[in-house]
């Protein structure tokens, strides 16, 4: 949801009193309701969201648990470490509608097989949910979120009338891969993603774990059944197209990582080459990598150790995002050797073949876009590891 709604979102979202008391009509729908991605990184994966309707009440809302406020106290440090809150937001669907009509984004519904009684506990449900003291929560955008939170409200209306169907779904996949096939990858949004978030995100999803995934609400309760008056029957009694825009493309830059990288890797590798004819060491060139390494393992180690994120522990990256080579960095412009500055970049190329081990076996996916600075580090380290060896 962009900026310029929210602020008008949020004063509906207070300002609505409650409709908990109504009784829904044999009329009345409850619908998934699936957006297509935008052009913004955070817009990438689409967004899910309920909708209540009811043509003899005249309600026609929208309960969507992707609001949050970037405005709110200490927001970003609360983002930084893992702390997010968001928040169900209530509010007209008209509303909703005319934010993804201007933004050219598609909207698909599916209306669900229920009983009147069934339709009643779902707004029961959401209404409790949208009350200003129970509106808030935790956000993890893999496993508490706006997507997988219309899977939990329906598991636990629905009970075991509801059989979840993983028909059509390619299984034996992470959950970084499946988030990864919404992003290109030689975008710097992939490569920060992947950069920051550790082996957790590797590990297998069950099938109903994938609805951290618009795409896969969308399927699997298409797929999915619903006991009804005895009988199983489709959980999803009619779908509509309510916007039909052109799928949106995440937008990527001439100045891609892949392209930068490459281009930095090139150079590094004929200063290298140049220093090996000449035996002499480029400083610029052996402090700039380690410098840039060293803060990115520490960023990589602050969010493994110093926050709440769910998905930034055990984060391999570290094995070429070292730490310690911020300090390395300094102390090899100032000494001229050091016994031990051989030592270290023997562990240093260890740590790099250690890299596509990990990767080939599934353990952790890195970002693709690294591979020429792999590359180049290997090569580099390789050489000092042979300008550092103590003379005989």
């Amino acid at each position: 949801m962009k900026k310029k709604y929210l602020i008008y979102i949020l004063f509906l979202f207070f300002a609505k009193s409650s409709f908990a008391q109504l009784q829904l009509s044999v009329y009345s729908e409850v619908s998934i309701i699936t957006a297509g991605p935008g052009t913004e990184l955070y817009e990438a994966f689409g967004h899910s969201a309920l909708r209540i309707k009811d043509p003899v009440l005249q309600l026609d809302l929208i309960y969507n648990y992707g609001m949050f406020d970037f405005n709110a106290p200490n927001f970003y440090s609360n983002f930084t470490k893992g702390k997010l809150i968001y928040k169900l937001g209530r509010y007209r669907f008209d509303y909703f509608l005319r934010g993804y009509n201007t933004d050219k984004r598609w909207i698909k519904e599916q209306v669900l097989n229920l009983t009147r009684d069934e339709k009643q506990a779902f707004f029961t449900y959401l209404e409790k949910n949208a009350a200003p003291q129970n509106a808030s929560y935790f956000y993890d955008p893999y496993f508490n979120n706006c997507a997988t939170k219309l899977r939990d409200i329906t598991q636990e209306v629905l009970g075991d009338k509801i059989s979840w169907n993983d028909e059509d779904i390619e299984a034996n996949l992470s959950f970084r891969q499946l988030m990864n096939r919404e992003i290109p990858w030689n975008t710097w949004g992939s490569f920060g993603i992947n950069l920051a978030l550790g082996s957790k995100l590797d590990q297998k999803a069950d099938f109903k774990e994938f609805m951290y995934l618009p795409d896969y609400v969308y399927l699997i309760f298409k797929n999915s059944t619903v006991k009804l008056n005895n009988e199983n029957t489709s959980l999803v009694k009619k779908e509509n197209t309510i916007l039909q825009y052109d799928e949106l493309e995440q937008s990527t830059s001439l100045l891609s990582p892949f392209l930068i990288f490459s281009l930095l890797s090139l150079l590094g590798l004929f200063i290298t080459f140049k220093d090996y004819k000449n035996r002499v060491r480029t400083k610029v060139l052996d402090f700039i990598l380690l410098f840039v390494t060293g803060i990115i393992g520490v960023l990589i180690v602050f969010l493994w150790f110093f926050t709440d994120h769910s998905t930034t522990p055990n984060n391999f990256n570290v094995l070429w995002a070292f730490a310690p080579n911020l300090i390395l960095g300094f102390l090899l412009l100032k000494q001229r050797n050091s016994a031990w500055f051989h030592k270290y970049f023997i562990v240093l190329v260890g740590f790099l073949i250690l890299i596509p081990m990990i990767w080939i076996s599934g353990i952790q996916l890195f970002p693709t876009s690294i591979i020429p600075l792999l590359i180049l580090f290997f090569v580099r380290y390789l050489y000092l590891v042979t300008y550092f060896k103590p003379k005989s």
